[in-house]
Parts: structure tokens; sequence; C-alpha cells
């Protein structure tokens, strides 16, 4: 009907433009975690640190790559999603998906 293929596009859309904002929240969290790094890549910098000793750096380290890695498994889910729709070779799902992926990077 009319009004599903206007639910599917608007839908679609919507994932584009979710996908377009997932891409930037990980290069947000790249930018954050690269902040993150000593200042000086010195001997003690770059030792391991001893048992039971985690610094902040080090924590925050983690909690960022896990970040990017959360981030990473949604950009991947919606990319796909978006591919399969626009596999379907409808050409309104597929103008859809090129509108919600200009938005997104617009926005």
């Amino acid at each position: 009907s009319a009004a599903g293929m206007v639910l599917s596009v608007l839908v679609i859309l919507l994932l584009s433009v979710l996908y377009e904002a997932v891409k930037m929240g990980k290069a947000v969290l790249l930018r954050r975690a690269l902040l993150a790094l000593p200042r000086s890549l010195s001997q003690e910098a770059l030792t391991e640190p001893q048992e039971g000793d985690s610094g902040p750096a080090q924590g925050r380290w983690f909690w960022f790559h896990v970040g990017q890695t959360v981030f990473h498994v949604v950009q991947v889910v919606l990319g796909y999603m978006v591919m399969l729709a626009v596999m379907s070779y409808n050409a309104w799902i597929f103008l859809g998906a090129i509108v919600g992926s200009t938005l997104g990077y617009f926005m």
C-alpha cells in the first residue's frame, strides 16, 4: 500500500541518518581517545604497569576502546540493514537511503 511504502521510506531515511550520526560519534570518541594519550612518550609512559596498578589513563583508554567497539558494531549493523533495504531494488527505498545519508551528513 502507499502508506506502507511511505513508512518504509521514512524508516530507511531515519536509519541512514542514524548511521551517519553513529559514524560521527565514533570519530568524536576516537578524537577523545587520542587526546587521552600521554603528551610525551617517555620510557615511563611506555612501560607496562605493575600488577594491580591501573592508572587513570589506562582506565580511560579501556573505556574509550569499549565505546568505539560498541559504536562500530552499531554502525556495521545499521549499514547492513540499509544495504539490504537498498538491495530490494526499489527506487523509493534507494532515494530514502540517499536522502537520509545526505541529511545525516549535513547535520
